[in-house]
């Protein structure tokens, strides 16, 4: 492959996110509503003005109308921009890994589905069962036709299974000793999604960053008093960041990390 054509792919991919990232933004605001993704076109939530192509170009727009309306001069959400210009960045990432490859396909399915479980997970905290129970098919459908590297079909059902169980049992657990239910159906259901894109080997990377970034944001929040014990705070997001993790450069920071122990 030469340069160029290198380069064009790469641009592409790019571009192709940001699409992606703007077609995410609308999932991300229908879907906890129950409303259809495909129509209407997308409005101004503040004043209902139907918002024209050229005002729903991904990034550019968004920088044009500096974050407000046409029509209304309202402010628009930093989210819309950040969803296109991280999703962009993520394709591109995983291109450069993967190259022209059926995994750069499965992947970047995988990718936007973390993304637009973040913020739904983030702003509403629910994570859609639409998403995650229908990923899982998706996942080991792929590694069935070897389109994920270093996962087979037996890892991938194994890392559903795994995924599933890790967090329903001191779930369960939990509920049954308090009364209460201390973790959500959908982060069960996520983190068994994630095991079927990355067996489980990646359930337990997973796992263990998800938490130790939650515990971290969590004791943060109650040294600036801004959380207690008691304020819920979703796992769905630190879960789908520890994911984009794994899948770009999990495999090595663990040989990192048992090269460092080695050493020691």
């Amino acid at each position: 492959m030469s340069y160029d054509f290198h380069l064009f792919l790469a641009i592409a991919s790019f571009v192709l996110g940001t699409v992606i990232g703007s077609f995410l933004n609308v999932v991300i605001v229908r879907l906890p509503r129950e409303e259809s993704i495909v129509s209407p076109r997308s409005r101004c939530p503040k004043c209902g003005s139907p918002i024209g192509w050229y005002d729903n170009i991904p990034i550019l727009s968004y920088l044009f109308l500096r974050g407000h309306c046409r029509y209304c001069g309202s402010g628009i959400s930093p989210r819309y921009f950040v969803t296109e210009l991280v999703t962009g960045l993520l394709f591109l990432a995983m291109f450069l890994k993967w190259g022209l490859t059926p995994s750069l396909g499965v992947y970047w399915i995988f990718c936007a589905a973390m993304i637009a479980i973040f913020w739904i997970d983030l702003e509403h905290m629910i994570i859609p069962d639409v998403i995650s129970l229908n990923c899982i098919p998706v996942g080991i459908s792929a590694a069935i036709v070897g389109a994920i590297p270093g996962v087979d079909w037996k890892l991938s059902l194994i890392g559903t299974i795994v995924g599933t169980a890790v967090l329903w049992l001191p779930a369960e657990i939990y509920s049954r000793l308090r009364g209460i239910e201390g973790l959500g159906g959908g982060d069960i259901k996520l983190l068994g999604m994630i095991g079927a894109f990355t067996g489980p080997s990646g359930v337990l990377f997973v796992l263990f960053v998800s938490s130790t970034i939650g515990a971290a944001v969590g004791l943060l929040g109650m040294a600036t008093r801004r959380t207690d014990s008691t304020t819920p705070i979703p796992f769905g997001p630190f879960l789908t960041l520890a994911a984009l993790l794994y899948v770009l450069a999990g495999q090595e920071i663990v040989k990192w990390s048992l090269g460092a122990v080695a050493l020691a």
